[in-house]
């Protein structure tokens, strides 16, 4: 039976029709098709033969049906309802049944081993070309049968191994026809031709073979009496062309890596099986570039590291145009950047993976050539940073040829449309400018304070490099400016806009002073960009995907890409410029205050939705703070006629009581705090009763500045609280500017001063300044004190406590507190 499977279709020998009812003489070159490219009579013979494989009544017949029916036509041509009529009389459970039995090694089936392999992964392959199919639980069972043949091939004792090899010394001297007649005998004369398979448990994804560990080795870990039989070629592709089509299934990759695909195809390119090196390594790489890259390296990261070592090495002896074809394949193999497994040293493969692309980038080469060399740079500077790349000048190098081919690839005309080659090429590149970016700013910063010679992560990088580095980049973020001036809001939703859009973010987050003209023309589309975003205008469907294919895989929250990642890359930016005059005035009037409260007020959303699972830190929501405080300084008459500001108050009134008793969040409470009593303070007092919102508020905020120092230190230097001391640094700046906001809370609306004594805050504060000898600085005790003086300017009785105080506590904290002790005299 010379049955085999190639790209999806049986191929039987010449000499094995013999009874001419496939295409012949008979029906002529010329004969009418049918739609699925059958003549009538290879329909009609067809429908007999399915009719007898409907019918068949054991193994046997089901085999010689299938026979005559690979013989009568390729399975390319047969249609999906007659595939699937194939699938309702056979069913998948004879193939794995097949399969089964020749990797046991039975005679029972009175066929050879390798004709029940073939013919068993045959049918799978020829089932397998209906997604439908493809996707069946059955099917889908028998993958750890087929990986475990491609990595460690048919576990046959060495008597099976004997005849197999015999038999393939046989064939040169065998025409096929008898090899077929042999065949066609046994199906005869066989009754029950294949093992049931009851009972049979497919192998964990641990297993070492295709029916368990226990026939890879004995019990004391030393191989058994079994040997390894390589698959011949046309049986690995039918092995390949199933799980492919398995991986390109919506949930196929899924489905590949919990039946354990990554460690069997590493074992099989280990070993060096058949196809492992050209199909094997491409389905790992389409197994390691999608979503299930990082689970994929958490559950399998020896076998991965092995792999990628292999790659590389096999990378690093190429030469020429092998060489540069390899660099589209090596970012495949590579863990994402948060997902390095732990104590794990990367840097010698880094290293040699720099060694082998310094030549590379020091040559000419054409556009299409340097475009794959930039993206494994790109890749490796994301994975293990500047360290490992080379010296300097090496580095200004890289950045400057990334630089070239931003400025050549934007400043075209703008109805130019970028292939999606070019496209992935600049999103490297913008990676690479934003590595570097970080770079050169804070190495001219420090040169700028120091004379010394600034150490950054590009060791040895002099102020002059340094300098350089900013003027190409300079220089490539024009272009990139100049680009963005072009889009028309029909693109918001285009992802490499988005890639675009974030890269000059991450330039204006560092350096806000140079292009400032441009930039300012450019707000109008950066506020309309995130807004479209935020407010879910544009299709952000694909975003994530093709952030996967452009193999950039630093979300600023983790997961998946989402509209609110245009808002949180833009707001270090408006951090800066709403600190100045110009651009300021530019965002007011593109609603910029608005944007940030829907930001805020989202965020928040979220918070609450999770519930009591732990709360994660989210830096954007505290930067988005930052810039309404600025609108808030600058900006009094906008803060008191903007209803997004009364929209604000209502979410800090609703939010701040919440976070009191989340310490993880207690930098995200200062801020909302902070800049809660700074608009309080430019508030009139209410004419009408206190809203309930405002008290709520108010409450919240008084037992939050209450908890930042420990009054429990006793006498000596005040410390700061437990709960408070990991985020001082963070936190302590904007609890002293609270503190100063309240004293201009407690002036604007003295109602406030009954919840200063319901809180307990004055009596904290008194109490812990009797009994302490200093506070932690300086500037803690001045806000502290201004603080203090406009509590007693408005309360008597809060003005007695105090003196009370003063006399009996002369030589500790409050009393060196000089501008207190004068305001009290004075009144």
């Amino acid at each position: 039976m010379a049955l085999a499977m190639a790209e999806g279709t049986f191929i039987v020998s010449s000499e094995s029709d013999s009874s001419g009812e496939h295409t012949g003489s008979e029906e002529g070159e010329g004969a009418p098709l049918a739609i699925d490219g059958l003549s009538a009579a290879q329909r009609e013979v067809l429908e007999r033969c399915l009719h007898t494989l409907t019918h068949a009544k054991n193994d046997s017949h089901t085999l010689a049906a299938l026979l005559l029916i690979t013989r009568l036509c390729p399975a390319g041509q047969l249609d999906s309802a007659t595939l699937r009529r194939i699938f309702e009389a056979v069913g998948l459970s004879l193939p794995a049944r097949l399969l089964v039995t020749a990797v046991r090694g039975s005679d029972a089936s009175g066929l050879p081993p390798e004709e029940l392999l073939s013919l068993g992964t045959a049918l799978l392959a020829a089932l397998s070309t209906d997604p439908d199919m493809a996707a069946h639980p059955q099917l889908l069972t028998t993958i750890p049968l087929l990986l475990g043949l491609l990595a460690d091939g048919p576990k046959w004792s060495p008597q099976k191994q004997a005849q197999h090899q015999a038999r393939q010394g046989m064939e040169p001297d065998q025409p096929s026809q008898a090899e077929d007649e042999q065949s066609s005998q046994s199906t005869n004369t066989t009754k029950e031709p294949v093992q049931d398979t009851a009972g049979f448990k497919a192998p964990s994804q641990d297993a070492t073979s295709p029916t368990g560990s226990e026939e890879g080795t004995a019990e004391n870990g030393a191989p058994n009496s079994h040997s390894t039989v390589k698959l011949d070629e046309a049986l690995a592709t039918d092995c390949y062309q199933v799980l492919n089509t398995v991986c390109a299934l919506p949930r196929g990759p899924d489905q590949l890596l919990a039946r354990g695909a990554v460690p069997a195809l590493c074992r099989a390119l280990g070993q060096k099986q058949t196809l492992s090196h050209e199909k094997g390594l491409p389905l790992l790489g389409a197994l390691l570039s999608g979503k299930t890259k990082e689970r994929a390296w958490s559950k399998h990261p020896a076998e991965l590291l092995s792999l990628l070592a292999r790659v590389s090495q096999d990378f690093c002896q190429a030469t020429g145009l092998t060489q540069l074809d390899m660099c589209a394949l090596v970012p495949q193999f590579l863990p994402s950047p948060g997902g390095t497994p732990k104590d794990t040293d990367l840097t010698p493969t880094m290293v040699s993976l720099w060694a082998a692309l310094r030549p590379m980038l020091q040559a000419k080469l054409t556009p299409g050539q340097i475009g794959p060399v930039l993206v494994l740079s790109a890749c490796l500077l994301d994975l293990c940073g500047w360290e490992p790349v080379g010296p300097p000048k090496f580095c200004c190098l890289l950045v400057n040829r990334a630089c070239v081919e931003v400025r050549m690839g934007l400043e075209e005309p703008p109805d130019t449309e970028l292939s999606p080659q070019l496209q992935q090429t600049l999103t490297a590149c913008y990676r690479v400018m934003e590595a570097a970016m970080e770079q050169a700013c804070s190495s001219q910063g420090v040169a700028q304070q120091s004379d010394a010679q600034p150490q950054t992560a590009i060791t040895g990088l002099s102020l002059q490099q340094s300098r350089q580095v900013l003027r190409v980049l300079e220089e490539a973020f024009s272009a990139v400016i100049y680009h963005l001036q072009q889009v028309d809001p029909s693109r918001y939703g285009d992802p490499f806009i988005f890639a675009t859009f974030r890269s000059l973010c991450a330039w204006l987050a560092e350096e806000t002073s140079c292009l400032k003209e441009e930039v300012i023309a450019l707000l109008p589309f950066l506020m309309g960009y995130a807004r479209s975003h935020l407010q879910g205008e544009s299709h952000d469907q694909g975003l994530s995907n093709w952030m996967s294919e452009m193999s950039v895989g630093d979300c600023s929250q983790g997961g998946a890409w989402t509209g609110k990642d245009a808002v949180r890359y833009l707001l270090p930016a408006l951090c800066h410029l709403s600190a100045e005059d110009a651009p300021r005035k530019v965002l007011l009037t593109l609603d910029t205050p608005g944007l940030l409260v829907t930001f805020l007020t989202q965020g928040w959303g979220d918070l609450r939705g999770k519930g009591g699972a732990a709360l994660a830190r989210d830096p954007s929501m505290e930067t988005a703070c930052s810039a309404l405080l600025n609108f808030t300084v600058t900006e009094p008459e906008r803060v008191r006629k903007d209803p997004c500001f009364r929209s604000l108050e209502s979410l800090l009134s609703e939010a701040l009581p919440v976070l009191l008793h989340k310490p993880r969040l207690l930098v995200l409470a200062a801020n909302l705090c902070t800049l809660g009593l700074m608009i309080g303070r430019l508030k009139p007092a209410p004419k009408a009763p206190v809203e309930a919102s405002q008290r709520r508020f108010f409450s919240a905020a008084l037992r939050f500045l209450r908890g930042a120092l420990d009054s429990s230190s006793g006498p000596g230097p005040v410390r700061v609280s437990p709960a408070w001391e990991e985020w001082w640094e963070e936190a302590g700046e904007l609890w002293r500017l609270g503190l100063q906001a309240l004293g201009g809370c407690v002036k604007a609306q003295p109602w406030i001063i009954t919840l200063v004594r319901e809180e307990g805050w004055l009596n904290h504060t008194l109490a812990m300044l009797g009994s302490c000898s200093t506070l932690p600085d300086p500037h803690t005790q001045g806000a502290l004190e201004e603080a203090l003086c406009a509590v007693a300017l408005q309360c008597p009785f809060c003005r007695q406590e105090i003196s009370v105080l003063l006399k009996s506590s002369a030589k500790g904290a409050l009393g060196s507190m000089d501008s207190l002790r004068k305001s009290l005299t004075t009144n």
